[in-house]
């Protein structure tokens, strides 16, 4: 999907970078497909994948918001101990 974020793509151009099969990554595709996070479309003999805007991801972005919020939280609040714990031992190096 973070592939797909940077824009359409073929199933080759999917598998490459994951040393994947052809028929291993379709059926990733074919799941992500069902829950709608993906589509196929054609141009000519090219069957591209991209992302569905909004809808599903929308959905899981909602549904996600609470737990990154408390996450980043708790991040900031171990980042300003990280610091503060820095500075009394900077304090301590000197006496």
């Amino acid at each position: 999907m973070a592939l797909l974020a940077k824009g359409e793509a073929s199933v080759s151009e999917l598998a490459e970078p994951f040393g994947l099969r052809q028929p291993t990554i379709s059926k990733h595709l074919r799941i992500l497909e069902e829950a709608g996070f993906i589509e196929q479309g054609r141009e000519a003999q090219r069957r591209p994948r991209s992302l569905v805007v909004g809808g599903p991801l929308r959905d899981l972005d909602t549904w996600l918001r609470p737990f990154r919020e408390q996450w980043e939280r708790r991040l900031d609040r171990l980042g300003m101990f990280l610091e503060r714990k820095t500075k009394k031992n900077r304090k301590g190096e000197g006496t």
